[in-house]
């Protein structure tokens, strides 16, 4: 279920309040743990370190993500791949040099 049109979309106030201590365009990067926060046009421009568990992801925030979730642009899994010993086996034929 999506969030009431009267409500407005969620942005942590914290989060707002680093960004607007800020200058437009700086190079500073704000650390946040909000996933859930909405990105507004107010955040167009900046770089936010956004927590995926482990660590903070830099995430530079272009105004085609207005709109989206913070959480969006930072994974928390890791693929490795599938396959196993074949697979590498594979890869390690395709990677070699063609000999004539």
């Amino acid at each position: 279920m999506s969030r009431s049109l009267k409500k407005g979309p969620y942005t942590d106030q914290k989060l707002l309040k680093k960004l607007q201590a800020l200058k437009p365009g700086a190079k500073a990067v704000v650390k946040t743990w909000s996933r859930a926060s909405v990105i507004t046009p107010d955040m167009v421009g900046f770089t936010i370190a956004v927590h995926n568990g482990k660590q903070h992801i830099p995430v530079q925030i272009a105004e085609d993500m207005v709109g989206f979730r913070l959480g969006e642009f930072a994974p928390t899994r890791k693929f490795v791949r599938h396959g196993g010993k074949l697979q590498r086996e594979v890869e390690s034929k395709g990677q070699q040099p063609a000999q004539s």
